[in-house]
């Protein structure tokens, strides 16, 4: 009986102590929130070479959705505008992505750490089929990379297809 009171004891004391552990998924998501200006490489088809772009994309937060919409420009071939809008949906994330010519994406995945590590369902194929993956991460004092990776349908090899650094303002 006096373990069992002991364990009882100890469980509650537990329930009461705050959490030290990782952000709410509110705090983390207001942390994506403002401006945030940068560039990066992106490719049209995995086979293509990178073209250079300048980004500025502006993000909105609640406590459980995060929304980033912006515009990315590269010389005369590259203006595409970019966004992300994701919801809480259980323990993870759903929502969109915009950025391709084929029309808005799908986007599924979790929170890991200070990322997202989501998976893109294209609206129509892209290099060969409707699949990608997509990280969105803050990487550290005002900094954020958004990366998307696709396989390329001859080397079925994984295809940095887009890497833009942002900072705030």
């Amino acid at each position: 009986m006096r373990k069992f009171l002991a364990v009882m004891i100890v469980g509650l004391v537990a329930a009461i102590q705050p959490s030290t552990g990782a952000p709410s998924d509110a705090d983390f998501l207001a942390r994506f929130a403002g401006d945030w200006n940068g560039k990066g490489k992106i490719r049209i088809r995995t086979n293509m070479a990178p073209v250079s772009v300048s980004c500025s994309v502006s993000a909105q937060s609640s406590e459980t959705t995060l929304s980033l919409d912006g515009n990315c420009r590269g010389m005369v071939v590259v203006s595409r505008r970019i966004g992300v809008s994701l919801h809480t949906e259980g323990a993870g994330y759903a929502g969109t992505y915009v950025g391709s010519r084929t029309g808005p994406a799908g986007l599924s995945g979790l929170r890991s750490g200070d990322a997202f590590e989501l998976s893109i369902h294209w609206a129509k194929p892209v290099n060969g089929d409707r699949q990608a993956r997509m990280r969105v991460e803050l990487t550290g004092d005002g900094a954020m990379r958004m990366i998307t990776i696709d396989a390329d349908p001859k080397t079925g090899k994984n295809v940095v297809t887009s890497q833009v650094e942002l900072r705030r303002g």
